[in-house]
């Protein structure tokens, strides 16, 4: 699964409309551009192939009084919100170890109702066991990496990463049954985007063509 979908469709949907650059500066607010593959060309791309399969609506809107070309402002269509939830289901229950699509789904995790985001968090837990269990079919944790020579140490990464994860999603788990956060249908959700005109502390500067557009 890549995440880039994920995201530029959870950016527009948060907004309503949004155009490229809005979107771009929302997810390097997240530090996307760190952690997955969210970089300016790839985001553009994006929003322009997901509004030829009909996932979002482009407007072309007046340039700006200082001139230039026509911006164009994307908003998620009732198939792009049937795709958005579907990836994000996907992204919160499978396990590959990627953080991007893990980091992507957390974000938007509360855009589903709470009884649901558990439910599904639990079946993570449950496919995390089931791949752990594959792995230790070829490798005992207990014998320790040597077993298997330096490669053994590639399988006891994987073990503790997954052990981790694990942990980490069982933590998660008992935060959201215990009441922290608003979900959707609870009220008024947390804010995660810029406001108009507020500076993106965390923005890279770099100019791209797609800003523009």
């Amino acid at each position: 699964m890549s995440a880039i979908r994920l995201l530029v469709l959870g950016a527009v949907r948060q907004h309503g409309r949004a155009h490229g650059y809005q979107v771009r500066n929302d997810l390097e607010y997240w530090g996307a551009h760190e952690w997955s593959n969210a970089k300016p060309g790839s985001i553009y791309h994006a929003l322009k192939q997901m509004a030829k399969q009909g996932l979002l609506l482009a407007h072309e809107i007046a340039p700006s009084t200082a001139g230039g070309p026509p911006r164009t402002e994307y908003e998620i269509t009732d198939q792009g919100t049937e795709e958005y939830f579907s990836l994000l289901r996907a992204a919160l229950t499978s396990y590959d170890q990627k953080t991007d699509v893990k980091s992507a789904a957390i974000g938007f995790i509360v855009d589903l109702p709470r009884a649901e985001a558990v439910a599904l968090l639990k079946e993570r837990t449950r496919r995390i066991e089931e791949w752990r269990a594959a792995v230790t079919e070829h490798y005992v944790p207990e014998d320790g990496p040597g077993q298997l020579g330096h490669i053994g140490e590639i399988m006891n990464l994987w073990i503790h990463t997954a052990d981790a994860e694990a942990e980490w999603t069982l933590g998660l788990i008992a935060r959201i049954e215990g009441g922290a956060y608003t979900f959707a249908g609870e009220g008024e959700p947390f804010v995660g985007v810029l406001g108009d005109g507020e500076e993106n502390p965390y923005a890279t500067g770099t100019p791209h063509p797609g800003d523009a557009r």
